[in-house]
């Protein structure tokens, strides 16, 4: 009888290689997003932030000027990126990065996700109170089962 090679493990090789963590501004994303951070510095990943621009086309239609103020939502959420990142330089070495969508949550977290080969998803509760009629965005991607998805409260 032939004796199977055992698989070989090295430390600091398995894990996530990029963590994709949805902000939006609100409370429960920016604890995410800091959750997502101890994330990848831990396993040494790179965290991609992504905001979802929001397409509204009653807004559109109604003379509102919606690209702006979701330009300026996703210019202000990646300076406080930045400037978080900066506080913490030299205390950890956290690679990361800041991407823009364009679509409902939903779907450009997934968009994201796939267009950056992650391999976990971290998103915040939802503080809305429909969601639990609808669902929430957190429930739909755990619902997808396409990778693993942690909700931070």
């Amino acid at each position: 009888m032939t004796q199977q090679p055992s698989p070989r493990f090295e430390r600091g090789t398995d894990g996530p290689k990029v963590i994709v963590v949805g902000v939006d501004g609100s409370d429960s994303s920016l604890r995410a997003a800091a959750y997502a951070a101890g994330l990848a510095r831990r396993q040494g990943a790179l965290l991609a932030a992504v905001y979802v621009r929001p397409v509204m086309a009653a807004g559109v239609a109604l003379g509102a000027p919606v690209a702006d103020a979701t330009q300026e939502i996703a210019e202000d959420l990646a300076a406080q990126i930045r400037d978080a990142a900066e506080r913490l330089r030299g205390l950890s070495d956290i690679r990361w990065r800041f991407h823009t969508f364009r679509g409902d949550p939903y779907n450009g977290l997934v968009k994201a996700a796939d267009d950056l080969k992650a391999d976990a998803v971290v998103v915040g509760a939802s503080e809305r109170a429909g969601h639990r009629l609808v669902g929430s965005v957190a429930i739909r991607l755990v619902k997808a089962g396409r990778w693993p998805v942690t909700v931070v409260p």
